[in-house]
């Protein structure tokens, strides 16, 4: 994508009513606005709230919130200018239950207060496979943490992705840590039973993956 480009979805962004992109300083230097208050000031309603970390092109946060009206969503991502796809098909298609965030996933429990999320969702996250690079694996212990912080007691985590590799990982890191582990595949398109939402729901990346035959992974579980 050309700069151009880019600078035009920004700018866009900022006219949207359903992206938010508070600044680092907003965030950790003071209480964000809507901590605490997305249902009361945001959605407007009492309805359960999910979030897409690591959104995307927010295919899946706009599925999911067509699929689900009686749920919110929000789709998180440091990169506005591929998220812009998402918040304006969800403005054009008017479907209020989506918004998204511009801010880096680590600073999520600055963004939502204890036991305001329902769900979360990491849809082909990077596997940061390197050593040096563990710090920022989605699913390493801090920022499972992180997301505990977050997230009502008995809320729900998902990881959706093609790596092999992160598939195997979480999984050990889940089991070693005793959270609970509700359901796990290592080929979603290939063994029944997959939820429908993680067969149904596809991104562009991983159309991508399909085209070239590698096997879609799933997690389901619960943090202790």
């Amino acid at each position: 994508m050309g700069s151009k480009n880019k600078l035009k979805r920004f700018k866009e962004n900022e006219t949207f009513s359903n992206v938010y992109q508070p600044t680092r300083d907003e965030l950790v230097n003071a209480r964000y606005q809507y901590k605490g208050q997305w249902n009361k000031s945001v959605f407007k309603n009492d309805n359960p709230i999910v979030l897409e970390l690591g959104c995307g092109k927010g295919e899946y946060t706009v599925e999911l919130a067509k699929r689900y009206p009686n749920k919110n969503f929000i789709g998180i991502d440091i990169k506005g200018a591929r998220f812009w796809r998402g918040a304006k098909t969800a403005i054009e298609e008017q479907i209020p239950n989506a918004s998204f965030i511009r801010t880096q996933i680590e600073l999520v429990e600055y963004i939502f207060d204890e036991n305001e999320v329902d769900e979360i969702w990491i849809t082909f996250p990077d596997p940061q496979i390197k050593y040096k690079r563990t710090k920022h694996r989605m699913t390493n212990l801090q920022f499972i943490e992180r997301y505990k912080k977050i997230l009502k007691k008995e809320g729900i985590m998902h990881l959706k992705t093609d790596s092999e590799f992160m598939h195997g990982y979480t999984l050990g890191l889940l089991h070693g840590a005793n959270h609970e582990v509700l359901y796990a595949n290592h080929n979603v398109y290939k063994l029944e039973g997959s939820p429908e939402e993680v067969t149904e729901i596809q991104t562009f990346y991983e159309n991508q993956y399909l085209e070239h035959n590698k096997a879609i992974t799933y997690i389901r579980f619960k943090i202790n």
